[in-house]
């Protein structure tokens, strides 16, 4: 199964000079605890709730500064065409619970967090018990 198959494709970007205000009013009007951070077409970080709260409120940071001065640099991602089990690897040694989805010209085409890994995994394991019922 690839990516693109169980990946959200509804995913919005804020700028580097998004306030973090405004990057968590954002974050509340979509229903999301994560931002990815594109200057103009290039991803080049990515902001979630806990770094809002980690890093920002507990730091003491201003609610008016951007989220360039906030967002994790490192970004991870794969490919819309990968396989499941590939992203869901990365997604394990690089401890994070959502990648980024690229298509193959490297634009942002959709996320995939873990709890789709998950139902793709619940989906895959319905089926093969499925098949070895059928065949019994």
């Amino acid at each position: 199964m690839e990516v693109r198959e169980i990946m959200t494709t509804n995913v919005e970007c804020v700028a580097p000079t998004t306030t973090i205000q405004d990057a968590a009013k954002k974050m509340k009007t979509l229903d999301v605890g994560f931002l990815p951070i594109c200057d103009n077409d290039r991803l080049i970080g990515t902001l979630t709730d806990r770094d809002i709260v980690v890093r920002g409120l507990a730091g003491g940071f201003d609610a008016k500064k951007t989220v360039k001065d906030l967002m994790t640099k490192d970004v991870f991602y794969c490919f819309e065409n990968d396989d499941i089990e590939k992203c869901a690897e990365t997604m394990k040694d690089k401890e994070v619970k959502r990648m980024l989805v690229l298509n193959s010209a490297k634009r942002l085409v959709g996320v995939v967090s873990i709890g789709d890994v998950s139902k793709a995994h619940e989906q895959a394991a319905g089926k093969a018990l499925k098949e070895i019922s059928d065949a019994a």
